[in-house]
């Protein structure tokens, strides 16, 4: 049975039409009003979209005949969905939980290390395209069981080694707020779905900012949780020696709340974060936080330029914070920034030369320069040059920038920062195929200096789009916690998004 099949071939009868997606009035998209089922994908949550198929007034066979016309009218232009799974999402139907919180609501996997049956996952990569999986790792599992309808896969550059969503295997994703810009990396696909409106919400994993970036690129919620708070979608613990986590770009902070619920807590035989309370991230959401004490970080540890509007966008949630009564402090944590993002590259480069060495055993062949792209080609070139004594130094190096915030947050409940250093840069500067490595670093460590701390660190850390640019591009504000306590960042999130609202907000752009 073939996943890459035409909607034709699957529920047949619609043509995809030429649509004009503008900036609407969309204040009901987390109210769950009744909204036309033409209009639900533009301005219904997930949330919301539940609510509307529970109710009857659309079917979720019907929702799926909508979502799939809305990705081949749309997808043309952004580029972010690489595998289609029409067929199966057809069939998933049959087995469909009506009573599940997400019942019916199309959902898309980020084409990543992401086990689903019968499927293929390419990693954006060449070596890998032909990569498939035989059974639903346990993160899947718990996206069905919450009642999504997976449509398919969405992009990934190159082994998720960027900040852009690039590849030699896909292409270039585009952002819907414009498209000459990078819709970030490295779960851009998911976001750029998200954000063009074929489909409400999207898996997404983060091992150096991979959530936060692209949803601060696309407008929208993103929440990088705890260490090991959620599990993995394929058979494993962690990824990237812990420093990676996997959870979902969201239009409203209750969609995370709610997607929070419902998929937290370790599979069987991981030994991190116990299962938490039952609803008890919906609860943080149903009231304010108590006075907080934030820390505004008054630059990047990399000491690099900051765009005046990301500062400006800072500037601005910190004094709605203040007049909600909370403290808000310029601080910075004491972190061996140089150590810490060395390190950082030394845990990347083996796991990376690691996962070729496994793709090569189960091709029965050696990766080639030709195989991948010049940047992970000497990423793994690189890892072939460490020895042990030095990664379990790289290791211990985390560890103390782990124990140096630690102790930072025993005086702070939250940090404060831009997600991103600039606003969303034009497509080609930090895609893994450059003509000047050395510039292609700088501009990748120029354009993300904020969001690596969190993956060492594994606290939970938050991208909410509460600025932007004048020229209307999204510029995410982020927020991080302490280990373990996302009830705090969601609590304070959900009330930002009452005070400043962007549900109101769509790009504008003109599908094929």
């Amino acid at each position: 049975m073939s996943e890459d099949v035409t909607r034709r071939a699957v529920l047949g009868g619609l043509a995809a039409s030429a649509v004009a997606v503008g900036a609407s009035d969309a204040s009901s998209a987390t109210s769950g009003d009744v909204v036309p089922p033409w209009d639900a994908l533009d301005e219904l949550d997930a949330t919301g979209l539940a609510e509307s198929i529970r109710r009857g007034d659309i079917t979720a066979p019907e929702m799926l005949d909508r979502t799939i016309a809305r990705i081949e009218s749309r997808n043309p232009v952004i580029n972010a969905v690489s595998l289609r799974h029409f067929e199966l999402a057809a069939e998933s139907l049959r087995q469909l939980d009506r009573q599940a919180p997400f019942s019916g609501v199309p959902f898309l996997l980020k084409d990543l290390w992401v086990a689903m049956a019968g499927t293929r996952v390419t990693n954006g990569s060449r070596f890998f395209e032909q990569l498939s999986y035989d059974h639903d790792g346990e993160l899947i599992k718990r996206f069905r069981r919450a009642g999504f309808v997976i449509v398919g896969k969405a992009a990934s550059p190159e082994l998720g080694l960027t900040t852009t969503t690039e590849s030699a295997l896909h292409g270039a994703v585009r952002n819907p707020w414009q498209l000459d810009r990078v819709a970030g990396g490295s779960s851009g696909g998911s976001a750029a779905a998200v954000s063009a409106g074929m489909v409400p919400i999207a898996h997404a994993s983060d091992g150096g900012g991979s959530i936060r970036i692209p949803a601060s690129c696309c407008g929208l919620v993103g929440l990088k949780t705890s260490r090991g708070r959620v599990p993995f979608p394929i058979q494993r613990f962690q990824g990237w020696g812990g420093l990676s986590t996997h959870f979902a770009v969201t239009r409203s902070v209750r969609d995370a709340a709610r997607l929070l619920d419902v998929v937290a807590g370790p599979e069987a035989g991981a030994s991190v974060l116990q299962q938490p309370a039952a609803g008890l991230f919906m609860r943080a959401i149903e009231s304010s936080p108590r006075p907080l004490k934030i820390a505004r970080l008054p630059a990047p540890f990399s000491g690099g330029a900051v765009d005046p509007e990301c500062e400006r966008a800072v500037d601005a949630v910190a004094a709605l914070c203040r007049q909600l009564g909370h403290r808000v402090e310029v601080a910075t944590p004491v972190i061996d920034y140089k150590g810490y993002t060395a390190a950082f590259g030394t845990i990347i480069a083996v796991q990376t030369l690691a996962a070729l060495r496994e793709r090569e055993r189960q091709m029965g062949r050696a990766c080639t320069e030709a195989d991948v792209e010049p940047v992970t080609w000497l990423i793994a070139q690189s890892g072939q040059r460490i020895d042990g004594l030095t990664f379990a130094a790289a290791e211990t190096t985390l560890d103390e920038a782990a124990r140096q915030s630690a102790d930072f947050f025993k005086d702070w409940d939250l940090l404060l920062s831009p997600t991103l250093a600039q606003p969303p840069v034009e497509l080609g500067k930090l895609g893994l195929s450059p003509t000047n490595f050395a510039q292609y670093a700088a501009d990748v460590t120029a354009f993300s200096p904020y969001t690596s701390l969190a993956n060492v660190t594994g606290q939970p850390s938050i991208s909410l789009p509460l600025g932007w640019s004048r020229s209307g591009l999204p510029l995410g504000v982020m927020f991080t916690a302490r280990f373990a306590d996302e009830t705090t960042l969601l609590s304070l999130s959900q009330t930002l998004e009452r005070e400043l609202p962007w549900g109101d907000r769509r790009p504008s752009f003109r599908a094929s």
